[in-house]
């Protein structure tokens, strides 16, 4: 026998102190008070029976201090905790990771996949054995574990309430390293998945998760499979009107079954487009509204089964947009002169463009962008974001180097390097660009390079206190540049991606990743308000709120405070194909090994010892209180 709780040296202080206590009180309770009564020949009849049953009466005396002292001995027992050696061997160490991803908010079990994982593990909580041990963890995008690594029922039952379902994936990597790393070192230890099994191979950058000696169980969720889904929604505006727009919609039937739906298009809350369709099993149907209309801002997709019925994952069948701003960027122009500048300029209706000669910068207004052509003054106040064209002089935020030539016939001299992925580059094709003189630029260790020559960088962009700025190191006028298509969109291109105006306008984020929200670069936290009405405080890094997203539907961030307060809104959806193929996974495979079934959680009474002493205190305790009213230890 072992004491797991209080050491038994301390029970044997605690006990000695405490049975003193108790036989001093017992003594002071056998005190008898004096009292002066008349004499009469009654009382020798009383005195001969007192003097008869003196032994009864300090037996009785003697029962009520034994009876007090095993009380006592009980309750220290009991502080004890004392426990069978074959069970403190024997006890597990189990983590269990719940599925909170969107396929588990599937209804073909009632009430949900994820409320029947919730009511299983309930059932293994309350069979756990006296010597195991559970920690609880949520698993979606993230792993969050919901409770410490316990033998207590009440907080094991209170954080399986605490799980709560997502629409994101999950990210089954992070949480059995996660589970692992948590059962390094620990005995018997064992992984249980509670899952409809739609998990994906574990891997992560690090490479195949391995379990080692970790015993696997999977807790299979699910039995359904029949699902149509919005599996993609997104809006963009056309590069050069931007007073038109398109909307890409993509419906996806992942069931075996064809299916008839409805698809609503709602814009501002209003119907705007209602078709039906029809859907082979596993077909995806891709729809484009090449010119919408009759919506300023929100866009919400509804899908719905056409006879009325649901599809068993309801969470899939709704998307959102938000329609990209229209407004006019306010752009400073501080040049000579440069016609190919200025033609670029025009061809978007969205702009509004000054003009200002080198000499009189700056003007007297405020500015979203400065373009500066072959001068670098100092920077004045209002100036917005700054594009550097051929620049030259030390007013700069990076330094202007040498002058290269392109003299060389094996070379030619232009971009050898680009970032094609930058937004700066988009819909361009600048490999072929020829360049007859230019400057190699050196930015700062935090700038980015876009282009690069064999020379050395050409195209650079960075920030400094909040304001940015992309250089390009050279005068357009001596280069094929400005007769390319690609030159005014690289302009526009700039210019949007200043004011946060993207050509290819991502209208919603997808969730379960991390979000990096356009806001202003001077604050440090945002609140941001989810689409359930909830509101958390979010960080502010490099002019954008960082935040990891698991729920779809229409956010709000606020920056700022009073009066100063900017607010924007932005969407988010699931967009997600395997978390819409919800056909539960007979088997979970980790580690080239399967999971086998969950299994010796027995609900019955539990088996630590203190309980039962516990129990034989208030039953000591009853037995005092009876035979003291009864007088028969009095």
């Amino acid at each position: 026998m072992h004491f797991t709780g209080v050491p038994l040296q301390t029970l044997l202080q605690i006990g000695a102190l405490a049975g003193a206590v108790v036989v001093v009180f017992y003594i002071l309770k056998l005190r008898r008070r004096p009292v002066a009564v008349p004499f009469s020949k009654i009382w020798e009849r009383v005195l001969r029976d007192k003097e008869a049953t003196s032994l009864f009466s300090q037996l009785k005396r003697l029962l009520s201090l034994l009876l007090q002292l095993a009380l006592l001995a009980l309750l220290l027992l009991a502080l004890g905790d004392p426990r069978p050696e074959a069970n403190l061997v024997e006890g597990r160490n189990i983590v269990v990771l719940i599925d909170a991803s969107a396929s588990m908010q599937a209804v073909d079990v009632a009430p949900s996949r994820l409320e029947r994982a919730k009511e299983e593990v309930r059932k293994m909580v309350r069979g756990l054995s006296g010597s195991d041990r559970m920690l609880l963890a949520q698993m979606d995008a993230a792993v969050t574990p919901l409770s410490t690594l316990t033998g207590e029922i009440s907080e094991l039952e209170a954080a399986v309430a605490a799980v709560k379902p997502t629409d994101a994936t999950a990210d089954f990597a992070r949480a059995l390293r996660f589970a692992s790393d948590t059962l390094i070192g620990l005995p018997s230890p064992e992984i249980i998945v509670a899952s409809d099994g739609a998990l994906g191979e574990p891997i992560d950058p690090g490479g195949p998760v391995r379990l080692g000696d970790i015993k696997l169980s999977f807790l299979p969720i699910g039995k359904g499979s029949r699902n149509a889904a919005i599996t993609e929604f997104s809006v963009r505006r056309y590069p050069l009107d931007k007073s038109r727009y398109e909307v890409m919609l993509e419906v996806t039937n992942t069931s075996d079954e064809p299916l008839d739906l409805e698809l609503s298009l709602l814009g501002d809350g209003q119907l705007t487009d209602l078709t039906r369709l029809r859907l082979k099993p596993r077909e995806k149907l891709p729809r484009f509204y090449p010119n919408l209309s009759g919506a300023s801002k929100t866009l919400e997709a509804k899908l719905a089964m056409a006879d009325g019925s649901s599809d068993d994952l309801p969470a899939d069948n709704r998307a959102y947009a938000l329609l990209p701003e229209r407004r006019r960027a306010r752009v400073q122009v501080v040049t000579a002169g440069n016609m190919f500048l200025e033609a670029a300029l025009l061809l978007d209706e969205y702009l509004d463009v000054t003009y200002v000669e080198p000499q009189r910068y700056p003007a007297a207004s405020t500015f979203d962008v400065t373009i500066f052509d072959g001068v670098a003054p100092t920077v004045a106040p209002g100036s917005g974001s700054l594009l550097y064209l051929n620049p030259t002089g030390t007013n700069l935020p990076f330094e202007v180097g040498k002058e290269v030539l392109d003299d060389d016939p094996n070379y030619r001299l232009g971009f050898d390097e680009l970032d094609a992925k930058h937004p700066l580059l988009r819909y361009t094709a600048l490999n072929d660009v020829n360049v007859a003189r230019a400057h190699v630029l050196k930015g700062a260790k935090e700038d980015r390079v876009v282009g690069r020559s064999y020379k050395g960088p050409l195209l650079i962009e960075g920030r400094r206190s909040g304001v940015k700025f992309v250089a390009l190191g050279f005068d357009v006028r001596e280069s094929d540049f400005p007769l390319r298509i690609a030159w005014p969109l690289f302009l526009l291109n700039a210019i949007n991606n200043f004011v946060e105006e993207d050509t290819s306008y991502i209208s919603s984020f997808r969730t379960g990743t991390v979000w990096h929200i356009p806001a202003s670069s001077s604050a440090e936290t945002a609140t941001l308000e989810q689409p359930d009405g909830a509101k958390r405080t979010v960080p502010i890094q490099d002019g954008r709120a960082v935040f990891l997203g698991q729920h779809a539907g229409f956010y709000t961030l606020r920056v700022g405070a009073g009066g100063a307060e900017e607010e924007s809104m932005f969407a988010a959806n699931l967009s997600a194909p395997e978390e819409s193929a919800i056909a539960p996974a007979a088997e979970l495979t980790v580690d080239g090994r399967s999971a086998g079934a969950v299994s010796e959680f027995k609900i019955g009474v539990r088996r630590e010892i203190w309980v039962y002493l516990l129990a034989a205190v208030l039953l000591v305790t009853a037995i005092e209180w009876f035979t003291y009213h009864r007088r028969v230890t009095v």
